[in-house]
């Protein structure tokens, strides 16, 4: 492509291309972000290589082309390189050191052995030993609704206890 004349009128021609080539675009990526991205990477790729455009071919084929190349490359490295790295630390899941969960339960324990006595057996036939609210009523030979009651008291208790109510 010359300067000049023919210069103008690519230019103006690529404007003018502008809604046809984000039409094609959409059929690689229906991010419009994305979208965006491929046809101004498109563009720059055809004003850095306006020289090896000739004048009187197709425009908007040489644009479409340029821009199946950009998506395929683009494709292509994204396929064989994964996102983010085996060694990244942020990729690894925050896990509280042992100690902190043995001094947790240790308090846990220490806490429920300071509930009044029907708190702590409501505590230990549901949530230690996991039996039903009904077989619990019936060990502790009361309804099922003081269990519960019992059960719900006890955990407020042990949030506030243990600093955990909010």
């Amino acid at each position: 492509m010359t300067e000049g004349r023919g210069s103008e009128r690519t230019a103006t021609e690529m404007v003018e291309l502008l809604p046809g080539l984000r039409s094609f675009a959409r059929r690689f990526d229906p991010n419009p972000y994305n979208i965006e991205d491929l046809v101004q990477e498109t563009l720059a790729k055809a004003l850095a290589n306006r020289d090896k455009f000739r004048e009187g071919t197709n425009l908007k084929s040489w644009l479409f082309t340029i821009m199946r190349n950009t998506f395929c490359t683009k494709y292509g490295v994204a396929k064989r390189e994964p996102l983010g790295s085996d060694d990244c630390v942020a990729a690894q899941p925050s896990i509280s050191a042992p100690q902190e969960w043995s001094l947790r339960a240790k308090e846990v324990a220490r806490q429920i052995e300071r509930l009044p006595l029907h708190y702590r057996s409501a505590v230990q036939l549901i949530l230690i030993e996991e039996i039903s609210y009904e077989a619990a009523a019936d060990r502790a030979g009361c309804p099922v609704g003081t269990i519960k009651s019992r059960v719900n008291r006890a955990r407020t208790m042990l949030e506030t206890r243990l600093g955990e109510a909010g």
